[in-house]
């Protein structure tokens, strides 16, 4: 199975083509959804990788896809600069997807 990036820059995505991960990069919320839509579909994927900015741009898809999806495993990560969250972005995870307040 292949993991797969759609990120929104080039560093993010020079540094996954350096690891061997092949990806895209996205400028727009119309191509962002393309792109997840055509990943989703994809039967080699295991992993699919969003940069966060991107997931800001895709969130009520990428929380649907992620929660009812099986495969691939969809996975958000930080750009080079670090994160953008909140420091408890895991709890607040959890919270909106299965509805615990931890």
């Amino acid at each position: 199975m292949k993991s797969f990036l759609i990120s929104d820059n080039r560093d993010t995505w020079v540094g996954m083509r350096l690891a061997g991960i092949d990806g895209v990069i996205v400028d727009t919320k119309e191509n962002a959804l393309k792109e997840l839509k055509t990943a989703v579909k994809n039967q080699d994927l295991g992993i699919l990788i969003l940069t966060e900015k991107v997931v800001d741009m895709v969130r009520d898809e990428y929380m649907e896809y992620k929660i009812k999806s099986k495969t691939p495993l969809i996975i958000e990560i930080p750009d080079r600069n670090g994160t953008i969250r909140e420091y408890n972005a895991i709890k607040n995870y959890i919270r909106d997807s299965v509805g615990i307040h931890i």
